[in-house]
Formats: structure tokens, C-alpha cells, sequence
């Protein structure tokens, strides 16, 4: 389908081809309208020959990050063996040249430090031009490599690309040893979350082992490693120099870390955070922190409302705010021990993080099962927790359907979530209809406790069928910072499938499998919650709260999250998996009896508490004509969502950026108890 602008151009001109219409406009000097049409013709015309001539327009004439949809096609045409000599040429000119003298005093500089460093065993290093792989700068960040043998392109590499790919920390038994690792972000990551060997008592280097000199070489012209070389953390291996691991330091270098003592985590080394959330209502969340309570290498406590979490880190930072003095600080500032304190009192840019990571440090559930000597430095494994979760769903002028939720906006401008460096986030799943049927028990339980109490709020059972349905937790902005590194994992493969899930899970946060994690605990004692199936009991797997979810409400769910259930593997129970149209959207409504029967019930609590200025039979009239508008202002909203959903389960955020499906933890099969869950 042509963009707009072209629509009254190919009425025109209904026989040419975009290539011919953006040829026809560049003849015209009509520069910006043919970069449009150019860019047209590459998404219609596979021919090669039109895919340079676009390719090279746009490169000449586009403006702001089109070079990026020329130089795409630049590379791949030269992979394909198309145009090769002239492709190279321009690749040279446009984009190694230009950075050509910043690449090489990179190079040169990272050599010089590299010289002077004690724990590498090699210097002969190449001539920049005689390395084995040459950069081309795609933005600020990324790279396309083109080796020099091969004479062939690789894939875009984003040294600063926020995703720990690695297991880096799987068994910490031994020394760190690291291989062929590339990854700006992945060293920096190493170095903040290795402890010194100094404060640890033993020999805790992180080796960095690398197949081939020449092509670790290579990599320098990209790398910065000044502010890792200053750590002495690192030592460097290459090609037959692995039989070195471990060092005896005492022996090669005269320094013996067992005479130093073992140092208490600061507060300034905690850097990663594990984020568990809570974007869903009743899908196993506390199990996954019953599971994760007590980890060696984890801060862990059970959910906290997010409100209590600011409210108490605004108390703490009010505090220090008010102190003059070290003095003043250790006298008044009570819960902490003093070498909290002080930490937190020098530092010029104390953030909410570091009073968060302190509250976690200090808390002794939360270190129930912290290893104090262990090798890495502990992460923050936090779930915020929120009353409800509520979606809205709107359209933009461009017809398209715009998810938000106002809870994870406070959660992504939370200055918490800010100050962490490092940020591995997963989110729980559970099948729709019985995480559903398992929110509406909640619902109306808590409205009847709230109700028996004589309060002036009131608990009600909100319209959780349309909640559901929009509540797309799931789908995320890949760009997005804190769900950039995310996996979601499902709450029946970890009750069904615990050790193949958990070790799974395990690998992707970075974090060694531990014998804690077979038991269920919260602070390090067997936990119980009431209603809840006791530890890995699969009981909650199979339950069906038939009493607060009818067929008809199942099917609604399964129809409208049918992509999901595609996605994330579950099969459908309900729904037949015919053709749905509006007619058939609306007799699942017709038939929400038990849902409406428990919005109905608790909201004539609400209504009959309501003063009127009328008495008697006109005021329970009054009531009634209230109630009455109620349902149907809600029965037009889920009218309004069906319509909508109907047009397809395409979805983008505020910013119009398209929302994808969360990627899915997958489990290794040779670990596997019992068949997968569908």
C-alpha cells in the first residue's frame, strides 16, 4: 500500500513503478518527495539494480537517520555479490573514513594501556591496517565488522547494547572466566559486579580468555578500556595462554589476599537490580519470591506496595537533609548500623537507589540467605506491588490502538529504577481465565472484608473481564530500557517443571542455580500464604474458580488474548477457535452474568451508603436509576473495547512505538519432569 503523499501521484501514474515515480521526482528536483518514493521502491523492487540506485539517493538526499536504510542495503547488496567494488567504495567514503582517525587513536591508545598493564602476557601488537576486521560505524554505539580474509560483512554489533547475554556467574566455585566477551556493557558489567579480591579474602580476578589475539585486537578499535584497566580486576588470556587459569597470584606476583579480611557489602558497589514484576493481577507472584527468598547472591524481600517503598525512601532521604554533620548523622538516623550511615552520608549523589539498596542491606529478611563472602556483589531483587493494574486503551489519529498503564509509567520514572545500572527483569504468566477467576475471589473477598468494616471507602469488584483483556503486560517497547533485557516466564512450568524453569531463569538473571531455590521460604523460613498452594504443590495449576468465571467470560478472554496463548503455548479450553464477528462479541457480553453478579453485589454497598436529599421508595428509586447507569456506561465501554480489538491485536505505547510479545524463557528438555504445560 502506497504512503500517502504517493496516493494522488499513483493515480497519475497507476502503470509506473515507484522506482519510476521516484526517478520522475528526482528529474523534477522534487528531492524529499523522491527520497519517500525511493524509499518505497526498496520495500517493492527485489531487482539489485533499483535497490542501489534507491539506496544511493537516499544516502545523497535523506535527512536525520535515512543513511541507516542505505547503508542496510548498502551491506546486504554487497553480501548478495552485487555491486561490490562500487559499494565498498561508498561504505568507505561515507562511513569508515570519516571516523577513520577517532578508530585508530583508539586503537593506539587501548594498545598503550594494554602495554603497561601487569595481568596481560602479550604486546605484539598489530598495525592498525593489518587488522583482521574493519569497523564501519552504523551510529554512535553500533558496528557493522567486514573481515578483511572473507571480504564479507557481519551482523551489526552495539557494544553498549544493555543486555547481559552471558552466564557470567553460574558457578562461582572458581574464579570468573570469561570467554571471547566483546560487550562494552558486559565488561563494565563484570567489573562492578566482581568484588575486589581485597574485600573478598582470596584470589577473585576475572579472566577474560580469548581465542584469537588478532581478532581481540581488532575489537579495540571499539572498545574503551581505560576505566576497566584501572580496576586490576581483569586478567587477559589468549589462544594457549588458558592453561594459566587460575593464577596463584602468591606465587606469580608476591600477593596473598587471604592475609586481608573480608569487607561488608557497601552500599556504592550494589548495581544490578532483579525486577520481578507485578503488571498482572494473580499470577503466581509470590511463589516466584517465595522461590527466589534466601539466594546467596540476591537482596530479596516479598512484594511491597510501591507507595510504602517511596514513602519510606522519602523519610530516609528528609533525614539525612536534615543533618549538618557525620555526628549529627549517626546520633539521629536510627535502623542502620554506622558504616551505612556514614557511606551514605558522604556521598555527594546520594540517589533514592542507594536508600533503596541500604533498606535491602540492612533488612535481615531480606539477607536471610546472603553469602557475605561471596565473589560478586549482591543484586536488588525487587517486586513493587500495586492495589490493581489497570490498561486503558485508546485511538490515535492514525486509527491505530495506544496501550498505557499508569502504574508501570510510575515505575519507569521512578528515580529507583533510574539509578540502577544494570537491569534483568522478568514477569510472571499464568493461564488468562484462571489468573482471571483467581482475581475476581480476590476482589470479592476484600470487598466483603472492607464492607464488614466500617469504613468510609469501600472495597467493590471492579470489571475485571475488560481489565483482562487489555491487560497486555506481555507485549513491551524493545526499546524500552527496563524491558529490554526481559523474559517471561510461565507459573506452570515452574510448579510442574521447577528445576528445568528455575535453572533456566537462573542463567538469564545472571545468577548460579542454589539448593535454596528447591524450597519455597520467606526469610528463609517455609512459607505459607493463606489460599495459596504450599510451595511447589501443583494444585493452583489446575484449579478452574468455576464460582467467579463462567464459559462465556473464558471464551471473551481466550478469543481477545489468542495471540498470547499462540505465543506463550497454551491451548484453548473454552474458546472453539471459529470466526468471531461483532454479533457473536456481543452475546459473550450478554452472557457476563457471574462477573456482573459480584460487580453488582458489592456495588450496591457502595450506592446504598450514598446520602440522598430524597427518603423511602424514591430514594431506593434514586439508588436504583444510579446503579442501573452504571451498568450500562459499563456495558458501552466493553462494546467500545470489543470494537476495537476487533480491528486486530496490534498495539503501540504513547510514544507510537509498536509493542512486541515479551520474549518467552525457554527450558532445557533433558531437564524436564514432566511434558510441558499447554
Amino acid at each position: 500500500m502506497p504512503v500517502p503523499f504517493l496516493s494522488g501521484i499513483l493515480k497519475g501514474y497507476r502503470r509506473m513503478k515507484a522506482i519510476e515515480i521516484a526517478q520522475r521526482l528526482a528529474q523534477l528536483n522534487e528531492i524529499d518527495k523522491a527520497v519517500k518514493a525511493y524509499k518505497v521502491a526498496l520495500t517493492e523492487e527485489p531487482d539489485p539494480t533499483t535497490q542501489m540506485e534507491a539506496a544511493a539517493y537516499i544516502l545523497q538526499f535523506g535527512k536525520g537517520e535515512d543513511y541507516k536504510i542505505s547503508y542496510t542495503f548498502f551491506r546486504d547488496l554487497y553480501n548478495r555479490g552485487v555491486f561490490q567494488e562500487n559499494i565498498l567504495e561508498i561504505m568507505d567514503e561515507a562511513f569508515f573514513e570519516p571516523n577513520l582517525r577517532l578508530m585508530k587513536s583508539r586503537y593506539d591508545r587501548n594498545c598503550k594501556y594494554l602495554s603497561k598493564y601487569p595481568y596481560i602476557f602479550r604486546s605484539d601488537f598489530p598495525e592498525f591496517e593489518d587488522l583482521p576486521l574493519r569497523f564501519y560505524p552504523y551510529d554512535d554505539n553500533s558496528y557493522t565488522p567486514f573481515d578483511m580474509e572473507a571480504q564479507r560483512f557481519g551482523e551489526y554489533v552495539n557494544f553498549r547494547d544493555t543486555v547481559i547475554k552471558h552466564n557470567f556467574f553460574h558457578d562461582l566455585e572458581n574464579p570468573i572466566l570469561a570467554e571471547d566477551v566483546t560487550s562494552q556493557y558486559e565488561l563494565e558489567y563484570l567489573r562492578d559486579n566482581v568484588r575486589k579480591s581485597e574485600d573478598v579474602a582470596r584470589e577473585n580476578h576475572i579472566y577474560l580468555y580469548y581465542n584469537s589475539w588478532p581478532l581481540f585486537c581488532s575489537y579495540l578499535t571499539c572498545l574503551n578500556l581505560k576505566p576497566l584497566l584501572d580496576s586490576r580486576k581483569f586478567v587477559f588470556l589468549f589462544e594457549g595462554e588458558r592453561c594459566k587459569y587460575p593464577i596463584d597470584f602468591k606465587e606469580e606476583f608476591g600477593v596473598d589476599y587471604s592475609q586481608c579480611t573480608v569487607q561488608p557489602v557497601r552500599v556504592g558497589e550494589v548495581t544490578k537490580l532483579v525486577w520481578h514484576t507485578q503488571l498482572s493481577t494473580h499470577n503466581g507472584g509470590d511463589f516466584f519470591n517465595e522461590v527466589f527468598d534466601s539466594h546467596p547472591n540476591l537482596l530479596c524481600l516479598p512484594s511491597m506496595m510501591m507507595y510504602n517503598v517511596e514513602e519510606s525512601i522519602k523519610k530516609s532521604r528528609e533525614a539525612f537533609e536534615r543533618v549538618s554533620s557525620l555526628k549529627q548523622a549517626l546520633e539521629c538516623i536510627e535502623g542502620w548500623p554506622p558504616q551505612t550511615i556514614e557511606e551514605l552520608y558522604r556521598m555527594r549523589d546520594r540517589t533514592d537507589k542507594d536508600i533503596l539498596v541500604a533498606i535491602f542491606l540492612n533488612n535481615e529478611m531480606a539477607t536471610a540467605g546472603l553469602d557475605r563472602e561471596s565473589r560478586i556483589v549482591p543484586a536488588v531483587f525487587f517486586q513493587p506491588h500495586f492495589h490493581n493494574i489497570v490498561y486503558s486503551l485508546q485511538v490515535d489519529e492514525k486509527n491505530r490502538a495506544v496501550l498505557n498503564a499508569a502504574n508501570y509509567e510510575l515505575v519507569k520514572k521512578s528515580p529507583v529504577f533510574q539509578g540502577f545500572k544494570y537491569i534483568k527483569t522478568f514477569t510472571p504468566m499464568r493461564r488468562f481465565t484462571t489468573s482471571h477467576g483467581a482475581t475476581v475471589r480476590f476482589m470479592y473477598a476484600s470487598a466483603l472484608a472492607s464492607n464488614k468494616e466500617d469504613k468510609e471507602t469501600k472495597s467493590v469488584v471492579s470489571d475485571a473481564i475488560s481489565e483482562r483483556v487489555l491487560n497486555r503486560s506481555f507485549m513491551m517497547d524493545p526499546d524500552d530500557r527496563l524491558y529490554h533485557d526481559s523474559v517471561l516466564v510461565r507459573f506452570e512450568d515452574g510448579k510442574l517443571n521447577p528445576k528445568a524453569t528455575f535453572s533456566a531463569l537462573s542463567a538469564f538473571l545472571d545468577l548460579p542455580y542454589t539448593e535454596s531455590m528447591s524450597r519455597c521460604t520467606e526469610g528463609g523460613k517455609d512459607a505459607y500464604i493463606p489460599g495459596n498452594a504450599v510451595g511447589f504443590d501443583p494444585a493452583s495449576v489446575y484449579k478452574t474458580y468455576d464460582e467467579y468465571v463462567n464459559d462465556s467470560e473464558r471464551q471473551f478472554i481466550e478469543y481477545f488474548l489468542r495471540d498470547a496463548y499462540e505465543y506463550y503455548g497454551y491451548s484453548f479450553q473454552y474458546y472453539d477457535d471459529s470466526a468471531v464477528d461483532q454479533e457473536k462479541t456481543e452475546e459473550w457480553i450478554s452472557g457476563f452474568d457471574t462477573m456482573n453478579h459480584y460487580i453488582i453485589e458489592t456495588w450496591k454497598e457502595v450506592f446504598g451508603t450514598i446520602k440522598l436529599a430524597v427518603d423511602g421508595e424514591e430514594r431506593d428509586a434514586q439508588r436504583q436509576q444510579m446503579l442501573e447507569s452504571f451498568l450500562d456506561d459499563m456495558y458501552k465501554n466493553r462494546v467500545r473495547i470489543v470494537k476495537i480489538l476487533m480491528r486486530g491485536l496490534n498495539f503501540i505505547n504513547e510514544n507510537g512505538q509498536p509493542l512486541r510479545m515479551m520474549p518467552k524463557l525457554e527450558l532445557n528438555p533433558a531437564l524436564l519432569e514432566q511434558p510441558l504445560y499447554h
